[in-house]
């Protein structure tokens, strides 16, 4: 399911009220972060808590909205003072979703280079 994010993922760095539905998760992109909620992109928000996780998107004609309430533990993120909204790549997104933290230093990084031998 996460393999199929595409575009940018964008977590936001404040914890999140989970009572929040799609209108209000989009008045939120909008409004306090700045950003188009019809843009594409998927908007992560997290509970102060950090054990339920809440996913937004918009997708033609409607807006997906994804939750997530672990039985058990936490995500593996820490609220941030600087900035609203931290970008993540798709394979972030999978780290934090399995319990990983964003940061993974000993994984391999991606390669940019477009060179066949």
């Amino acid at each position: 399911m996460l393999t199929a994010v595409a575009g940018h993922v964008l977590v936001s760095c404040v914890p999140c009220d989970m009572r929040r539905g799609i209108e209000s998760l989009t008045h939120l992109v909008e409004v306090e972060f700045g950003c188009d909620p019809f843009a594409e992109a998927t908007y992560v928000f997290i509970s102060r808590g950090a054990d339920k996780l809440k996913m937004l998107r918009w997708d033609t004609n409607g807006f997906w909205l994804w939750y997530k309430k672990l039985a058990r533990g936490t995500f593996r993120w820490s609220f941030r003072d600087e900035g609203l909204l931290l970008e993540v790549d798709p394979r972030q997104l999978a780290w934090l979703v399995d319990g990983l933290a964003v940061e993974q230093p000993q994984a391999h990084r991606p390669v940019t280079e477009r060179i066949t031998i």
